[in-house]
């Protein structure tokens, strides 16, 4: 074998590795668990293939238990985080979270399955997750592919929620909502969690982070190759124009107290109350915790706590 396919040309631990020969290795987000009944939570989870071109493209769908067959319930799209390199609605973290969320929210859930850079570079993430959202919505009539989403969802009521770059997605994706958006779809909130937002100027203190500043920058030009850089309207929302049509009402932002993300989140609440939009921004803050802590320690106070805000987030009148 040639010595040269065991050269690590990029390193971005705790997530990829890049080898000379161009291979992927992936540290973490490779493990699968199916879908399955979840006796703890009363869910049942199945799986869809989306895009019938690029099987790459799929959902994980999640229906709690119901008080009889016609019932409609709110609908959350969740996106996975996992800094567009790593991760599936698969893993058996995000699994157990959506059991616990959809079980918790009384929704019916769908976890969205995109394609990750390097392979597939950003925007394509962004790209088929809008993909996803147009064949969920293919369902507003009650005629669509799935009999869950045609019988139980809720279409009138409809969450958005995102983890690390899957916050940033469902930003995204709520902007799209809001200057193209989906016949027959209403998007009611969208609840970020340690979401993925950057730029060039150091806020907070981002300043006294450099080693993690460093880190940020020089992965989002290795999974987005074709961007302007850490001001690009895709990761900073103070450079994005549209930021005042974000397409919803209400808007959950969950930091981390040890997060380097977390002044992000503050942010983005003043820069959307002066941009225009009509909604409510609240920001919830876990002090003393980590990015994504709630992934790796669920049982936590705090984890607890966080899934207690979202369903609260959903099921506010």
């Amino acid at each position: 074998m040639d010595s040269s396919s065991n050269e690590v040309v990029q390193d971005f631990s705790p997530l990829v590795k890049i080898y000379k020969d161009g291979r992927v290795e992936r540290l973490v987000g490779c493990e699968y668990v199916p879908p399955s009944f979840d006796p703890i939570t009363n869910v049942n989870s199945k799986d869809m293939v989306i895009s019938r071109e690029d099987e790459d493209i799929s959902a994980r769908i999640y229906l709690p238990k119901l008080n009889d067959e016609n019932q409609k319930l709110p609908l959350l799209v969740y996106f996975h985080g996992g800094g567009f390199c790593v991760g599936t609605p698969f893993d058996p973290a995000y699994h157990q979270f959506l059991n616990t969320v959809v079980s918790q929210g009384n929704v019916i859930g769908v976890s969205v399955h995109y394609r990750l850079a390097p392979e597939h570079p950003v925007p394509i993430a962004f790209e088929d997750s809008w993909t996803v959202l147009k064949w969920i919505a293919s369902h507003c009539g009650g005629n669509g592919p799935d009999e869950w989403l045609n019988r139980h969802a809720d279409f009138g009521n409809v969450f958005f929620s995102g983890d690390s770059a899957g916050g940033t997605i469902a930003h995204q994706m709520g902007i799209r909502v809001g200057t193209e958006g989906l016949p027959g779809f209403n998007l009611e909130g969208i609840a970020l969690i340690h979401a993925f937002f950057w730029g060039v100027e150091r806020i907070g203190s981002e300043a006294e982070k450099p080693e993690g500043v460093a880190f940020m920058e020089n992965w989002w030009r290795f999974t987005c190759p074709t961007t302007t850089g850490s001001d690009d309207p895709l990761v900073n929302p103070a450079k994005d124009p549209n930021l005042g049509k974000l397409g919803c009402k209400r808007l959950l932002v969950c930091v981390a107290g040890n997060d380097l993300l977390k002044d992000r989140g503050w942010y983005l609440k003043e820069l959307l109350e002066k941009s225009g939009w009509q909604g409510v921004v609240e920001v919830v803050e876990a002090k003393g915790e980590e990015h994504v802590f709630h992934l790796f320690k669920p049982n936590c106070e705090n984890a607890v706590s966080l899934f207690n805000q979202i369903a609260s987030f959903i099921n506010h009148s």
